[in-house]
């Protein structure tokens, strides 16, 4: 049997070494990097998707209610007209003050 020089066997450990380490650098450059765009992101005081579509779909409550609220303003405004034009004698006559002398 062939031995194989003890070179080859320090330099393929040596080499399973810088592997091992280059991925434990990649994962710290990473972690670093992510660090910084979620830092820079908060800066610009971004939104997330999930956050907007709340927002939306509670500006589109409310403009619902708004909308529900100017329909029921616009009736009453409707009954108070047709209150006002009654004629006179159909209102209640009204009570005279008390003198208060």
């Amino acid at each position: 049997m062939v031995d194989r020089p003890r070179f080859f066997d320090d330099l393929a450990g040596l080499a399973g070494g810088a592997l091992s380490a280059v991925s434990g650098l990649r994962d710290e450059v990473e972690a670093m990097v992510r660090a910084r765009i979620d830092e820079k992101l908060r800066r610009l005081e971004l939104v997330r998707r999930e956050e907007m579509e709340v927002a939306m779909e509670l500006a589109a409550a409310a403009r619902g209610d708004a909308e529900a609220a100017m329909a029921t303003v616009a009736a009453l405004e409707a009954r108070v007209a047709a209150l006002e034009a009654r004629p006179e004698g159909g209102r209640r006559a009204a009570r005279p003050a008390a003198d208060a002398t």
